[in-house]
């Protein structure tokens, strides 16, 4: 084993020496077309591949080969379904010096604002009336502005919402690295996926952008995965910010990451987001070393290919050309209607929220027009929570998942999902193409029986009943 995957401590699951040793073999080995093609069949194979193995093929690996591969394994396992969601943003109160963040506390040109308890409710009410179903809650760490005991009431708020036919279904949660007690706590509260991005796993780099908060302490960081899946968390969704530094070595040191979850509790990371450096308020990202759009195609394909049955993430930061391509390498869930300020939605709220973005938006599509262009695509938009309700979480997903059963359950109920959306929130012309979208998807379910329900609560959800599931 080059490094112990099953400690606890990070120096141990991300080693510098192996990941630095790793780059070395994939360049020496980056022009050995039988070793490529050896780890390129065992891919085919759906086995996945290694930290080793991934980063030979995303040094060495023929373009247009990883590509077409990527797309056929996401095809296996995600179909043509895509995961709609939208961040909210509670509070951009930060006390931590992130330099690539403009929620830094240094910067005294961000206004800072946190959102109330009835000030969520017309957030959510908003996002609702666009026809979300899934949030990702975000907010900066702050112990006075954003206690625990804050984030707690604010998802019971968000579930408690209830306008014409919203609601929120399913909340994943963005926020600080935090203890085992307040894991548990956020399991008790019905989230969905616990999301936290290491920013960048070179450690010097690390240290130099952070330089000051609890969030300089890259171990704490780091092993903030375990200590949520210590505290019953199921589902856990890592990450970086590619651009910071050496974009191969984020990639090696995300799949040892991954690996390690996979070695120490049986189940690897729920999703994977793959983040790009964007202009913000008081920050250019003019002096990162940035990732290009080819480099960053190939960085989804190889995480598809290595990863097979994990969600990969991106999000409005990437514009509507970068977003269709990685749809077809491997990115399964996108957000759409993004607002990345405080208090963003709904015209009412944004005038308050002020210059409060996180980051610059490149894709400022309505939910509306992203749905139809997904519908037009080919894809199937999807507003599916039922795996979380149905206990579907963690390590009995990725059983599923892994033996192909998921899309049993998953492509129903995408389809289910965006029959009430086409129902209660698109124009006429989207209806439209989104219903013979369904009937042609519909028809080519192999299964008589299933076919048979999933047209049975099709037919419940257009006489007005909602929120079927299988």
């Amino acid at each position: 084993m080059p490094y112990d995957r099953l400690s606890p401590h990070a120096r141990d699951f991300l080693d510098h020496d192996e990941i630095v040793a790793t780059l070395k073999w994939a360049d020496e080995n980056k022009d050995n077309q039988p070793l490529i093609a050896q780890v390129m069949q065992k891919a085919a194979e759906n086995k996945g591949l290694d930290h080793r193995e991934a980063s030979l093929l995303l040094a060495g690996g023929r373009e247009d080969a990883l590509f077409a591969l990527a797309g056929k394994i996401k095809e296996q396992f995600y179909g043509s379904r895509v995961v709609l969601f939208a961040p909210l943003y509670l509070s951009n109160h930060c006390v931590n010096g992130c330099v690539y963040c403009p929620y830094n506390c240094g910067n005294k040109d961000m206004p800072r604002r946190k959102l109330t308890q009835d000030e969520i409710r017309e957030q959510v009410i908003a996002l609702q009336d666009m026809g979300h179903k899934r949030l990702a809650l975000e907010a900066g760490e702050h112990p006075k502005h954003n206690p625990i005991d804050y984030i707690l009431e604010s998802i019971e708020t968000i579930y408690n919402v209830k306008h014409k036919n919203g609601a929120i279904r399913r909340v994943n949660v963005n926020i600080a690295a935090t203890t085992i007690e307040n894991y548990q706590k956020l399991k008790a509260a019905e989230i969905g996926t616990y999301i936290l991005f290491q920013e960048t796993y070179h450690r010097p780099t690390y240290n130099q952008i952070h330089p000051s908060g609890p969030k300089s302490d890259y171990d704490w960081q780091a092993e903030a995965m375990d200590r949520a899946m210590q505290g019953g968390i199921d589902d856990v969704g890592v990450g970086a910010l590619f651009g910071l530094y050496d974009y191969r070595y984020e990639f090696a040191a995300l799949l040892m990451h991954a690996e390690h979850l996979e070695a120490a509790f049986g189940v690897g990371p729920h999703t994977v987001s793959v983040p790009r450096i964007r202009k913000a308020q008081g920050v250019s990202a003019d002096r990162w070393q940035g990732v290009d759009d080819q480099a960053f195609a190939r960085i989804v394909a190889c995480l598809r290919i290595s990863a097979p049955y994990t969600g990969i993430i991106v999000s409005t930061r990437e514009s509507e050309e970068s977003r269709r391509k990685l749809l077809n390498v491997g990115v399964s869930q996108i957000s759409g209607g993004s607002k990345t300020s405080v208090g963003g939605y709904g015209q009412e709220e944004a005038p308050k929220s002020g210059q409060t973005e996180q980051f610059e938006v490149s894709d400022s599509r309505t939910l509306g027009e992203v749905v139809r262009w997904l519908v037009e695509t080919g894809h199937i938009p999807s507003f599916c929570t039922a795996c979380y309700r149905e206990g579907r979480v963690g390590d009995r997903f990725m059983e599923l998942c892994k033996s192909g059963q998921i899309q049993n359950c998953c492509h129903p109920n995408a389809l289910m999902t965006l029959q009430e959306y086409l129902l209660d929130y698109a124009n006429t012309e989207t209806r439209q193409a989104g219903e013979a979208l369904i009937g042609d998807e519909l028809a080519n379910i192999p299964n008589e029986k299933m076919r048979a329900l999933v047209g049975d609560h099709l037919g419940k959800i257009k006489a007005g009943s909602r929120d079927f599931r299988v």
